[in-house]
């Protein structure tokens, strides 16, 4: 029942209802604050003058309703004219809000009657504090309200319910606890008040008295007063008038204005509409149970968002940590190049010194010879060495001539880091909004309007998916994870293979496209963007693409396809009105992401710079501006072939974990093979149980599947087991090393064509020597495991740094 106190309580005074009447609009007021929020009217606008006029009106006439309310909404909402004191002559007045407001202009007469039979000033008129309605009062005042003994009742019923013990009602000082209550004195008694006023002898030894509790109730079951006629104060309520739907007696039947309206038993409507309460309760209980359940949810979604925010930030900081370590690794390796520079600078300097010092040495010795040979007296023995020690002069001094006193290095370091582009690419770093945000309803008026649903989201290039075979290329790509608003289809675009502008190669709903037809060994620009009705979404980062190289060689001819069910759409010379399209050879792929202007998330940005050579630059910048793909180091993206594995092969994670069936060992390659550069890759024993031998490396396409890697002259391979490991090549076993392989050690395959080697390594450390020197043609990556072991594959990943400064020196 606490929950209805606001119900209880009169709009004006904030209490309880004392003495409640029922205004026109069926809110309540206590009486004495319908008597203190009275103001009075002009004579014109009184019941008589406009009875007078000839208006038909009613005896509770309302002002119109678009006057809000007598009281300015500045103050607590209730204005009054309480004791009716102003001055005589007050001028006419106006509220803030537009009601004419007439204090009246004498203060009413003293008199003792009660409230509700004290005399009201002549036009006075009342506005519900509630609904803000005004109407004028009759001459019956404030007795023409009906009083509302329900609500008296109701009120009651729930005082007593509050009450958390009943005190004496006959105690001076702070009362007591009430013992007992007297049911014919209606009075809770306390010991000793009771034996005090209320002895168990005389007159009032017949009284009955009970415990509080049970008084409680008998007191609640006590009749109560019944409600009373308003024209006729003595008459109680006996039919129902319909057409005024007001309870009525029998005297306004016969001689009052209902007499002519129809009327019902007061029993039979009371019935019917207790019945339409309730089922109109029904109703608003239904509600009331929604709007429960809709709380719950919403605390829930409290819940929801306090653990979102927390793993979301715990997300960004790894995000931001792991951009931090690239960028502190990207730091060493700008260290080392410097120092190596400061070295060769040195080493440079201080050879010339040594050999400016050995030539100073020699010229200063022939000198002081010359000098000593002059001073000689024997003109034969002089003109016998004279000639060729001139000549020997003549030749020193040559030798010291233009460039030898010359510095061959500058003390400049010529060095000159162009950080501009990463630092507008971290200004850049932002979230990308996947979906409509709701907004604040007091700040929609500062927005521009936007159409009625957002543009879907941008698409995202799936790079393990996206690769080139000859002179095709194969993109996929998809909607983010968190994106709620749907696509209606895509726009595939590549550029000219030389920098040129952008062409679209594809529209429609599919997710992966191939296209044919490209120029050999050119580099293509790839981007995509969504599109639904309400328009198109921004471009996703642009991909860069190199196709194979034209070559005649059969050595290097690889069946490299994609699997038919990952080419759902193939578009066929798109720019064939314009290209000079050259037949199909097989090749190598290598993949390279540039950012686009558009977005910046932070994983394009770490991937940024963990790739060397990658730039940041607009898009509209010429492509010799942007990247040349023969000066960066090829980072492969990869997985594991079904097409080309052996049949007892397991793949799982999209192809990057793979397990064998069979306790034989059997072999995987990877997708992409290589024939140019420099390329790492890294592989980790998810499993390793009953020490087994599983093995790394390289091999053509045309592998034996069924035996170890290693066993044929197609394939140059590292098998490891717990202890020790060894290079294996045509069945021939090379440089046992110790140190062996447990369930999480990573190993780490380089294959360097520039150099043309293989080398391996076991967690970060290298295994043994150079395994495998003179390695030309095409190779793929590969592994065979038996059934004993598990592993995963990772791609993508820079040279090591110690390999990249060595092979700089070098």
């Amino acid at each position: 029942m606490e929950e209805m106190e606001e119900e209880l309580k009169c709009p004006v005074c904030g209490s309880f209802y004392r003495e409640p009447i029922i205004l026109p609009c069926s809110h309540n007021l206590c009486q004495a604050c319908a008597r203190n929020i009275l103001v009075q009217t002009p004579e014109s606008e009184s019941p008589q003058s406009r009875r007078a006029s000839g208006s038909g009106v009613s005896d509770y006439d309302y002002l119109d309703l678009d006057k809000m309310s007598l009281y300015s909404e500045a103050d607590s909402g209730y204005g009054s004219y309480g004791g009716f004191a102003s001055a005589p002559t007050t001028p006419c007045q106006k509220s803030p809000n537009g009601v004419r407001v007439f204090p009246p202009a004498m203060p009413p007469p003293a008199t003792h009657l009660s409230p509700a039979l004290a005399p009201v000033p002549r036009n006075s008129c009342i506005t519900c504090p509630q609904c803000h309605r005004s109407l004028i009062l009759d001459d019956r005042g404030l007795r023409g309200f009906p009083k509302n003994r329900v609500l008296e009742g109701v009120i009651d019923r729930y005082q007593q319910s509050k009450a958390a013990a009943l005190k004496c009602q006959l105690c001076e000082k702070a009362p007591k606890e009430a013992t007992v209550m007297c049911e014919q004195c209606d009075v809770f008694y306390c010991d000793p008040c009771r034996l005090r006023c209320h002895p168990p002898r005389g007159p009032l030894a017949k009284h009955r008295l009970v415990p509080p509790a049970q008084g409680r109730v008998s007191r609640r079951l006590s009749p109560r007063k019944v409600s009373t006629c308003t024209d006729h104060e003595l008459e109680n309520h006996s039919m129902y008038c319909v057409q005024c739907k007001m309870p009525v007696c029998y005297q306004c039947l016969e001689e009052g204005k209902h007499s002519s309206h129809e009327v019902k038993a007061l029993g039979a409507m009371w019935k019917l509409h207790k019945s339409q309460l309730s089922q109109a309760l029904n109703g608003l209980s239904d509600r009331a149970k929604e709007a429960k359940e809709f709380l719950v949810q919403l605390r829930n979604m409290v819940q929801q968002i306090q653990e979102n925010s927390v793993e979301f930030e715990a997300c960004l900081v790894a995000q931001c940590d792991a951009l931090i370590d690239a960028l502190n690794r990207r730091k060493a390796q700008l260290l080392a190049r410097v120092n190596k520079e400061h070295e060769h600078k040195l080493k440079v300097v201080r050879d010339q010194i040594s050999h400016c010092t050995v030539k100073l040495r020699q010229t200063t010795g022939l000198m002081e010879y010359c000098l000593e040979v002059i001073k000689e007296n024997d003109p034969s023995g002089f003109l016998q060495i004279s000639d060729a020690l001139i000549r020997r002069v003549h030749l020193t001094e040559d030798q010291w001539g233009k460039g030898t006193l010359t510095p061959r290095m500058t003390t400049d370091f010529d060095l000159s880091l162009d950080n501009s582009p990463l630092l507008q690419s971290i200004h850049q770093l932002d979230f990308v909004q996947m979906k409509a945000q709701p907004r604040n309803c007091d700040a929609i008026h500062f927005q521009t309007t936007k159409a009625s649903s957002p543009v879907p989201a941008t698409p995202i290039l799936q790079l393990e998916e996206c690769c080139t075979h000859n002179n095709s290329a194969t993109l996929s790509w998809k909607q983010p994870p968190l994106s709620t608003v749907p696509a209606e289809g895509y726009i595939l675009e590549l550029d000219d293979g030389n920098g040129g502008q952008f062409r679209e190669v594809y529209v429609g709903k599919e997710t992966m496209c191939t296209v044919d037809g490209l120029h050999f060994n050119s580099t293509y620009n790839a981007r995509v963007k969504a599109f639904n009705k309400t328009g198109v979404s921004q471009y996703s980062k642009t991909l860069v693409l190199q196709t194979s190289e034209d070559t005649d060689s059969e050595e290097q001819t690889p069946p490299f396809p994609v699997p038919s069910e990952r080419l759902p759409l193939r578009r066929m010379s798109p720019f064939s009105s314009t290209l000079n399209l050259q037949p199909s050879f097989p090749g190598r792929s290598y993949f390279d992401f540039r950012s686009s202007p558009h977005q910046l998330s932070l994983h394009s940005s770490l991937q940024s710079l963990n790739a060397p050579g990658c730039n940041f630059e607009p898009q509209s910048a010429p492509y010799s501006q942007l990247v040349d793909i023969k000066k960066l180091l090829a980072v492969a993206w990869f997985a594991f072939d079904p097409g080309s594995a052996h049949a007892d092969i397991i793949f799982s994670n999209d192809n990057l974990t793979v397990t064998c069936s069979s306790y034989d060992d059997r072999v995987v390659l990877g997708k992409t093979g290589f024939s140019k550069g420099v390329h790492y890759w890294e592989i980790t024993v998810d499993r390793y149980d009953n020490h087994p031998d599983p093995a790394f490396g390289v091999a053509r396409i045309d592998v034996m599947k069924d035996v170890m890697l290693g066993k044929d002259d197609k394939a140059w391979a590292m098998y490891v087991d717990n202890n020790r490991s060894w290079f294996m090549h045509n069945n021939s076993h090379t440089n046992r090393t110790e140190g062996g392989i447990a369930k999480g050690a990573t190993i780490g395959v380089l294959l360097d064509l520039n150099r043309k080697t293989l080398t391996f390594f076991v967690n970060d450390e290298q295994q043994g020597p150079i395994a495998f020197e003179n390695m030309e043609g095409l190779f793929f990556p590969a592994v065979s495991l038996n059934r004993n072991v598990q592993v995963t594959l990772h791609t993508g990943l820079p040279v090591p740094d110690f390999y990249s400064s060595r092979a700089s020196i070098a």
